[in-house]
């Protein structure tokens, strides 16, 4: 996934690999690391799949597809991609998120149908999948069977309950096998900050085990160019 406009770029490399050799942390069981660079200074976060508890990239100028690999983040509770132009098929990977309690990809340009394996997300509380290009059957059974129309909106392809358009004979279209869900995890996505004061959330969210310091480094770099915009709206 990338983005469009690439002027006034903080730059977020998240790669989840394998550490090979000494880790470059000195706690025992890190094999996965986030590392944010900006304005030439890199900082690298460890242990990821237990840490990151949700991600809120809404509201940008993402294109491509959802890597699969996103499914090996077991920990995330909030996935929310929506607002951007992203393409391709809803990873069926997704499904092994099983503590997954809100999954917002609306107004997307996403294609194909959703897949079933998105009913074992038991824990799944909302669920958004309107203004994109989906068809087929919507998924029943467990928690999809509380979900409203309003979650489907904008796919005139998309039929079943809760919606008054019946399925007919239906073929799902043919897709390319997906990468595996076991693969390391790589990405490599460019966010820019210009629209902030218009909306634009950018997050990673971290568990408890988010250390202070990190924290700290993380709040200073991005709450001040928050604060000098809202210094700016007041003058």
């Amino acid at each position: 996934m990338k983005v469009r406009n690439e002027s006034q770029l903080i730059y977020l490399h998240d790669e989840i690999q394998s550490f090979l050799g000494t880790p470059s942390f000195d706690f025992l069981g890190y094999d996965y690391t986030l590392t944010i660079s900006n304005k030439g200074t890199d900082l690298k976060y460890g242990k990821l799949p237990n840490m990151l508890t949700g991600i809120i990239f809404s509201e940008n100028k993402f294109v491509g597809e959802i890597p699969a690999s996103i499914a090996t983040l077991r920990g995330l509770r909030n996935l929310n991609l929506s607002h951007n132009n992203l393409d391709g098929y809803i990873p069926s990977s997704l499904g092994n998120l099983t503590v997954l309690e809100s999954l917002d990809l609306s107004n997307n340009s996403l294609s194909g149908q959703i897949p079933q394996q998105l009913v074992e997300i038991t824990s799944l509380e909302v669920f958004d999948v309107s203004h994109n290009h989906l068809t087929g059957p919507v998924p029943h059974g467990k928690q999809f069977n509380t979900f409203e129309n309003s979650s489907y909106d904008g796919n005139p392809g998309l039929c079943g309950k809760p919606l008054s358009k019946e399925c007919e004979h239906f073929e799902p279209p043919k897709k390319e096998d997906e990468d595996s869900a076991e693969s390391p995890f790589v990405f490599d996505w460019k966010i820019g900050l210009i629209g902030f004061s218009s909306g634009l959330i950018v997050g990673v969210v971290l568990g408890q085990e988010f250390y202070a310091r990190k924290h700290e480094w993380f709040v200073k770099t991005f709450g001040i160019q928050i604060m000098k915009r809202q210094r700016g709206r007041r003058n």
